[in-house]
């Protein structure tokens, strides 16, 4: 396939120079001779060319008028302009290269020097696009490595959830389901807009992946409290409720051999917060009201309600019902009453969660047996 060959405009309001100057550039270009500026405007809407070689002294619109509207296009300004001028002052050509022209040459001109001016601007254009395109795939390669880093420190994550979770005897995806609820609850709290401000200083794309790790303080307990059947002692539950202070000194750690800190924040937070209580009367620090960070008390509806639907070592499943009911008895003591509000609105759509990964979890026991 025959390479296109580059387009030059020649705009020049004197009929001489304009044949002269195709004569001199038909044989490496397209060449188009232009009467007026006016005339130029009109076909750049159709032809967008290489270079324009525009003449200063013209009537009704000047070279220099031409330029600044050239300019002032974002689909035109980014075309290389020479001027062609009789004029030899040095104010016209300083003139003419502040308003943006790459080159000015006087007239009468020579052909070699015009052909080879224009083909170094050709070249350096070229080399321009070039560099853009290196530049622009530099860029893709860049935000594909990273996230190629991204989708591996997730995976990392989730097997350390996964294996809390796997450790603490919990059946029917906790993690995932968790994370649905909170997406439920903070795309409802975007609609209503309640705690808009808050949220929409968070990067959402690490919020909900981030909530995998609120409870990874209990790598740190042992399995006999993890998995005792039965109500724990005293002695034993304070030993449980170490789990959020473990998350949040095991995430701690980790920030400290890293620079990008936005995820490890999220779930220090979710760690450390989800166990505390709107009324105070929660822990590990007994935080009330708006003391305890958004994260911290969505997170609470999110475990609170999956605990509830969920069958433990000690206890069987509530019913969805029940644990609806369960959670609004909790507002304004458990739970902070804007956020049992959204819930109660999207009551439905976590029940439908709980019940669908209920039954996926049941049939994927039957597969496996």
């Amino acid at each position: 396939m025959e390479k296109a060959r580059p387009v030059i405009m020649l705009v020049d309001d004197n009929p001489a120079n304009l044949t002269l100057g195709k004569t001199m550039l038909k044989d490496a270009y397209d060449v188009f001779s232009i009467p007026s500026a006016e005339k130029l405007f009109s076909i750049l809407k159709k032809v967008t060319p290489n270079v324009i070689l525009l003449d200063i002294e013209m009537p009704e619109m000047n070279g220099y008028e031409a330029i600044k509207k050239l300019k002032a296009d974002p689909d035109t300004a980014d075309i290389p302009v020479i001027f062609l001028t009789s004029r030899n002052d040095p104010g016209s050509e300083l003139e003419g290269l502040s308003l943006g022209a790459v080159d000015y040459i006087s007239k009468p001109f020579s052909p070699p020097l015009l052909i080879k001016r224009i083909e170094n601007h050709l070249l350096l254009e070229a080399q321009k696009d070039a560099l853009k395109d290196y530049n622009d795939n530099l860029q893709l390669m860049v935000e594909k490595r990273t996230n190629q880093v991204m989708e591996l420190q997730y995976s990392v994550l989730s097997t350390v959830a996964e294996l809390v979770e796997f450790r603490d005897d919990i059946t029917g995806g906790h993690i995932e389901r968790t994370q649905k609820y909170l997406k439920l609850l903070v795309d409802k709290l975007l609609e209503e807009n309640i705690y808009r401000e808050e949220i929409s200083s968070w990067n959402m794309a690490l919020l909900l992946p981030s909530a995998q790790l609120h409870d990874v303080g209990k790598i740190g307990i042992s399995d006999s409290i993890l998995n005792k059947p039965g109500k724990l002692t005293f002695e034993e539950f304070e030993i449980m409720k170490k789990h959020t202070t473990f998350g949040e000194n095991a995430i701690n750690e980790i920030m400290k051999t890293t620079t990008e800190h936005d995820f490890l924040n999220h779930a220090k937070i979710f760690a450390g917060t989800h166990h505390e209580k709107w009324d105070g009367s929660g822990y590990p620090n007994g935080l009330m009201g708006y003391d305890i960070p958004l994260e911290g008390r969505l997170m609470a509806i999110a475990d609170v309600y999956d605990a509830l639907i969920a069958e433990r070592p000690y206890k069987k499943p509530m019913s969805t019902y029940e644990a609806e009911k369960i959670m609004f008895d909790g507002r304004g003591a458990h739970f902070d009453p804007a956020l049992i509000d959204v819930f109660q609105a999207q009551s439905g759509k976590f029940a439908y969660i709980a019940e669908y990964t209920n039954k996926e979890q049941k049939t994927n026991q039957r597969v496996l047996a």
